[in-house]
């Protein structure tokens, strides 16, 4: 008898979109305001944050582009949340201190504090000039594209 194997990655396409990595030292919702500037987009902050395991919150700036077929998606990959942790047993003084922990979305890209997520349905290579326009923004180190095939934890970045 012969053996019939399935391969499921001929049945499930895969949603494209550009990943875009953005260094800067200012908060989302200032982010949002010059991409929307810049870029001519509508950024707005979501009602409900990115929750990764219940222990970490990301801030999501997102827009839907009816007209081009598009969702820009602002993510923050940083995290920052007040833990309480308790001493050890070994400790000589049994008390419980807070500290804050920093998360991160895409643990592998820790000097990431931004990413820019492009979904279309049709395939537009305007990269470039985007890019381009996001190195125009002063307050803005550096951006550039980040192939998500090649991150361990791009499951992260799948939300709606």
């Amino acid at each position: 008898m012969a053996v019939h194997k399935l391969i499921l990655d001929d049945f499930v396409d895969d949603e494209h979109y550009v990943l875009i990595a953005i260094h800067c030292a200012i908060e989302g919702y200032r982010l949002a305001y010059l991409l929307n500037d810049k870029l001519d987009l509508r950024l707005n902050r979501t009602d409900v944050d990115l929750d990764i395991y219940n222990k970490s919150s990301f801030s999501v700036f997102q827009w839907d582009d009816h007209r081009q077929q598009t969702t820009w998606s602002l993510i923050s990959n940083v995290c920052r949340r007040e833990v309480e942790v308790t001493a050890s047993e070994q400790s000589l003084f049994s008390t419980d201190q807070k500290i804050i922990k920093t998360f991160h979305l895409i643990p592998e890209k820790k000097q990431v504090n931004f990413f820019l997520k492009i979904e279309t349905e049709h395939n537009q290579n305007k990269e470039k000039k985007i890019i381009d326009a996001i190195h125009s923004i002063p307050q803005i180190a550096t951006a550039y594209t980040i192939d998500a095939c090649l991150l361990k934890s791009k499951d992260n970045l799948i939300f709606n």
